[in-house]
């Protein structure tokens, strides 16, 4: 049993251990740990967030380094004492603020904490193996002794412990870049080399927090003047409509939160509504709508006149649309719960739909860390089929002449232009008229959105 946690590392251990364990999402764990723990400052909370994260984006870099120093493979050692040691290993090579003597001494630490004498010395052994491995320099090209910080900034090992990029390209950027190996292989038939590293670090650092303007109750100008005043730094991008904060932040807490002036999302993600363009008065679906971002946004662009029909299958997630919805002033969404099967939607038809497809992730996965442990080399085909299935549906509901949209945060094409070309050749009464493929890390997250309409009698 966990003894009680106090400070950022034994929150980290904590959640990482509950996270191994149960598969569940960092978020909510750590949520947890955060409300039995009032005490703890901001800075701590964003320690252990910090620490957390980092661990599981970087399982397969922390790995591939542990595991020439270990006498048995991973599996084979007990999975606490390997959690310990990502932890130690994580903070020598990514946590910059700390001295590596304050990264191992803390780490010991933890093993005293969980009252494990056997595990003290052999934790401080391999950290101090970690620590001789690396040169304290940098360099600006991919190699086996160099892992991948930023463009042209490599953290310089003492002896190569990753794969050769000249000779195993996809299995440097794999390790280096901490990714399953079948994604990157998947990549490397329509990327090169320097295209997978830069996604891998886009996905390895802490996504940015963006916020939509809420244009009905305020304007981007004020917004920033808000968060200035609270001595917090912003700048007002995608013409006044969107908001990047310069660090982290407890949405929540910020100033004009409650009073409805934003909600957070991505760049790439509001692409979904800006391209349906629906206009007040019209009668709009929003499939696989839960948790209602897009739903708001639709409203919004709305000015909160005409009907959102905002249909799900999960209850739980679908009944936070209503509170957000309150929160930003917006009184025209309909949240409708249907069957999994999608046989009940509510009947058209639709002057717009937007079907928001369930898809892989892989243009979010610095914004969700879990993620990319979650896939399984067939989920994006088998997915594929879903997100057809559901296209279809959509379809049904449009009115003659009608806008629709399919949306999905992958950038893998067998989610995206494949799912579409193969609806359109089922479908000759539709065309695509625009077609948006989101880069990761260009400037935000990545996604794709295909406008198609239907063509009239």
């Amino acid at each position: 049993m966990t003894p009680p946690v106090r400070t950022a590392r034994q929150i980290a251990f904590t959640v990482l251990e509950q996270w191994r364990d149960t598969g569940q999402f960092a978020a909510p764990l750590l949520e947890s740990v955060f409300s039995r723990n009032n005490e703890l400052s901001a800075a701590d909370r964003g320690l252990a967030s910090e620490l957390t994260y980092g661990v599981i984006r970087r399982q397969a870099t922390l790995n591939a380094v542990l595991k020439p120093r270990m006498k048995r493979p991973p599996e084979q050692v007990e999975p606490a004492l390997w959690t310990l040691l990502q932890l130690g290993t994580y903070q020598l090579l990514f946590h910059s603020t700390d001295s590596q003597h304050a990264s191992i001494h803390e780490t010991v630490e933890l093993t005293k904490w969980l009252n494990n004498a056997r595990w003290t010395g052999f934790t401080n052994g391999v950290l101090r193996s970690v620590q001789r491995d690396l040169e304290n320099q940098f360099v600006a090209v991919a190699a086996a002794d160099a892992i991948p910080l930023a463009p042209e900034h490599f953290l310089k090992l003492a002896r190569p412990l990753l794969p050769n990029p000249s000779t195993d390209p996809s299995g440097y950027v794999a390790a280096a870049g901490s990714l399953p190996q079948w994604l990157v292989e998947n990549w490397s038939n329509r990327m090169d080399f320097d295209q997978m590293l830069r996604m891998s670090m886009w996905f390895n650092t802490p996504a940015a927090t963006w916020l939509r303007v809420n244009r009905l109750r305020t304007d981007g100008d004020t917004v920033i003047a808000a968060l200035e005043s609270a001595g917090i730094s912003a700048t007002l991008e995608e013409d006044g409509c969107m908001v990047r904060l310069a660090g982290t932040a407890h949405v929540p807490s910020l100033p004009g939160f409650n009073d409805g002036h934003f909600t957070v999302q991505d760049p790439s993600a509001t692409s979904a509504a800006r391209l349906l363009a629906p206009v007040p008065g019209q009668r709009v679906l929003d499939l696989c709508a839960a948790p209602g971002t897009k739903s708001t946004h639709l409203a919004e662009l709305m000015e909160n006149r005409g009907q959102v029909v905002a249909v799900d299958s999960h209850p739980e997630r679908l009944e936070r649309i209503a509170p957000a919805a309150n929160r930003l002033g917006l009184s025209i969404i309909e949240p409708v719960l249907v069957d999994e099967s999608g046989e009940d939607l509510p009947s058209g038809p639709f002057d717009a739909v937007l079907v928001d497809v369930p898809c892989s992730n892989t243009g979010v996965l610095g914004k969700r860390p879990e993620a990319r442990w979650r896939l399984e080399a067939n989920e994006p085909t088998r997915l594929a089929r879903l997100q057809s299935r559901l296209l279809e549906q959509a379809a049904e509901t449009v009115t003659s002449g009608g806008r629709l949209v399919y949306s999905t945060c992958s950038v893998e094409p067998v989610e995206n232009d494949q799912v579409v070309s193969r609806f359109l050749d089922n479908r000759p009464d539709f065309e695509q008229v625009q077609r948006h493929e989101h880069v990761p890390g260009q400037p935000a997250d990545g996604g794709f959105q295909a406008l198609l309409v239907h063509k009239g009698n």
